[in-house]
């Protein structure tokens, strides 16, 4: 399977690679310019397996579809109102912006048996493979 991030960031690895090279507060800043999830992909014979580090949301937060070979994974940041009189914020810092990345997925992952799970801040996903694409090693003999 070939789960490639599709570049949706403006300047694409490069600028982030840059960001990188620079100790400290700029390494901060492209964080803070680029809010995307970070996201560790794994294969298992069987299926691929995405984790997005997303903290302090819960599971209703984020929208996951799949459309012409596209996994989309989403989170709209909602407004927050407080309804309590007297009740003034003095400092925030926590801050949940919204984000949207998207994987292309080829034929070989089970589009219908992909499934999520969002626990201790890590939203996992499992793609599994479909029966065909599971290749079992094999032996080969010389001749």
């Amino acid at each position: 399977m070939t789960l490639v991030k599709v570049n949706n960031r403006p300047f694409g690895n490069l600028f982030s690679d840059f960001l990188n090279e620079i100790p400290g507060a700029a390494r901060s800043f492209g964080q803070e310019l680029f809010a995307f999830p970070q996201t560790n992909i794994h294969e298992t014979p069987e299926a691929y397996h995405l984790e997005l580090i997303v903290p302090g949301r819960s599971k209703e937060d984020f929208k996951i579809q799949v459309e012409q070979g596209l996994l989309t994974i989403s989170f709209d940041k909602k407004e927050e109102t407080s309804s309590q009189d007297g009740y003034k914020t003095i400092r925030r810092e926590f801050e949940f912006k919204s984000f949207k990345r998207s994987f292309s997925i080829d034929d070989k992952v089970d589009v219908d048996g992909i499934q999520a799970k969002y626990e201790n801040g890590v939203l996992k996903l499992l793609l599994p493979k479909k029966e065909e694409s599971k290749q079992s090693a094999r032996q080969i003999n010389v001749a």
